[in-house]
């Protein structure tokens, strides 16, 4: 029996005990062994996870559990979006390179080897609370990249896991530096236009870009002449706005929904604090969009990493069967590019990367 290594598992049972020994089982027999454990569940699974927790703990002998709640969950090849299930993964890293936290920021972590790189911290976060100012005491503090998602649950149940259960702020893993990690984030748009310049702001709506009133620049962008309300409600379902991350050398942007247009005046609502001086342009998320540019995300960062041994993959709730196919279409994506990995995940109400909140994307994390 294989000792120490990853392996990922996932059960669709409705009943949270079954489950989890149907989980367990399934993880017994792929290998023994393991540091940390990765725990999500879907949120129509009627049960907290403190329970789950404990077999999964008594079954396996791993101790260190963290996860949380998503809209769908994802294990191995397989993913389950709005059914009962649970997906978890075993981890091996050595004990003096990982730290649990619950809603305090860790302590950093000394890197053991010459050739050590930047730690990471994996973070799950309650969207009931505010969390952007705890997510960057984290990355100060600790001095990781975080990766990560928010809670999705149309429950009361909000539970997350770091040793034991909590909820109502943040938690998660802390990986030291000698833990290679390598990240990536698929927003899966496609630009249209230019790069523009918010020039006028009216009731925290964009009245005017590059001095143009907002919604003849949206049209223009679109090529389009002339539209009616009912043409701008269709066009709504698929376009959004990305706004350049200020000082950034990789392109990187992201993504918030254009809330309403104002066909009297011409002003855009967008679902973000705006600013005058701010860029910003329309992008269109579909299903072609999203499959290109998820793929060439995965392609790019497998080439990246040295060896993988084991995946994160933190999905929108939006994606899944939402954007793709299905849940485990956009599974089977991330799985061929990579040679079928232990891979772990959830969908999440937000995807953290970096400092910043995403949504839409699919933040993939390769150990």
């Amino acid at each position: 029996m294989a000792l120490d290594r990853f392996r990922a598992a996932l059960a669709i049972e409705s009943e949270p005990e079954r489950a989890a020994h149907l989980l367990a089982d399934e993880l017994l027999a792929q290998g023994s062994g393991g540091t940390v454990g990765f725990l999500y569940a879907t949120d129509r699974l009627k049960s907290d996870l403190a329970p789950i927790v404990d077999i999964l703990s008594q079954r396996t002998g791993v101790t260190n559990w963290v996860g949380t709640f998503g809209f769908g969950v994802i294990g191995g090849n397989k993913a389950v979006f709005n059914e009962p299930a649970l997906a978890a993964m075993i981890a091996t890293w050595p004990e003096d390179q990982f730290r649990l936290f619950g809603h305090e920021p860790p302590e950093p972590i000394s890197p053991k080897g010459i050739m050590s790189g930047m730690p990471t911290a994996i973070v799950h976060a309650d969207p009931r609370r505010p969390f952007e100012d705890a997510l960057n005491a984290i990355a100060t503090k600790s001095g990781a990249y975080l990766v990560g998602g928010l809670t999705a649950t149309r429950t009361k149940r909000y539970d997350q896991v770091a040793g034991k259960v909590t909820q109502g702020g943040t938690s998660g893993i802390l990986l030291g530096p000698d833990v290679g990690v390598t990240i990536g984030v698929s927003q899966g748009c496609t630009a249209i236009g230019q790069v523009r310049e918010i020039t006028d702001i009216q009731e925290n709506l964009v009245a005017a870009l590059d001095g143009e009133i907002a919604l003849h620049a949206l049209l223009s962008d679109l090529s389009v002449t002339g539209a009616d309300k009912a043409d701008l409600r269709e066009l709504l379902l698929s376009l959004h706005v990305g706004l350049p991350v200020p000082n950034c050398d990789t392109g990187d942007y992201v993504v918030r929904n254009i809330m309403g247009i104002n066909t009297e005046n011409g002003r855009i609502g967008v679902a973000e604090n705006i600013a005058v001086g701010q860029k910003l342009f329309f992008c269109r998320r579909d299903r072609d969009a999203a499959t290109r540019d998820l793929g060439a995300m995965v392609e790019k960062v497998g080439k990246r990493a040295s060896t993988i041994h084991g995946g994160l993959y933190v999905s929108c709730c939006a994606r899944g069967p939402n954007l793709f196919e299905s849940a485990c279409s956009e599974v089977a994506q991330v799985q061929a590019a990579l040679g079928d990995i232990p891979l772990i995940g959830f969908y999440a109400n937000g995807e953290i990367s970096g400092d910043r909140i995403y949504g839409y994307t699919g933040v993939l994390a390769l150990f």
